[in-house]
């Protein structure tokens, strides 16, 4: 049987699967806010790049070799001689306007979940804490992957 035939004897099932898929109550990971850390080399050449393509500085200071750009919802942040790679960023308990959520999955809450499911961290929150923490881990390809909490 070739796919072509197999298409048509599959789709009541699928169809089915799909339904029941859609009925199963799903839990997703809060991870609160999303943005990229970019390491740039020349923070004032990166910002007027962002700027072309719509972003404005919203957050940070280019003194302390930083600054935060939004473009609607989507944020980067551009970072000088901070770190070597660019970092997927997740900020629980803040939206995409860096403002506190009324409530939020905490980062210590976050890293056991993952944990749990056999994600290996490269550093850890302090499970004794409560309010500010992050940890790190690192997806198959290498890249950076950074929970930080500011609440």
């Amino acid at each position: 049987m070739n796919r072509r035939s197999l298409l048509p004897a599959l789709g009541g099932a699928a169809l089915t699967l799909r339904a029941a898929e859609e009925t199963k109550p799903k839990r997703t990971m809060q991870l609160g806010a999303f943005s990229i850390s970019l390491a740039v080399k020349d923070l004032e050449a990166s910002r007027t790049f962002y700027e072309k393509f719509g972003f404005k500085v919203f957050f940070g200071d280019a003194s302390k070799n930083f600054l935060i750009m939004k473009n609607g919802d989507q944020v980067i942040g551009l970072f000088h001689g901070m770190f070597e790679k660019n970092i997927l960023t997740f900020n629980p308990g803040w939206d995409n306007s860096a403002q506190k959520l009324p409530s939020f999955t905490d980062v210590r809450e976050l890293q056991r979940q993952l944990k749990a499911q056999g994600v290996k961290l490269q550093t850890e929150a302090d499970e004794s804490t409560t309010g500010p923490a992050s940890f790190v881990a690192f997806d198959p390809d290498g890249n950076q992957i950074l929970v930080d909490q500011h609440v």
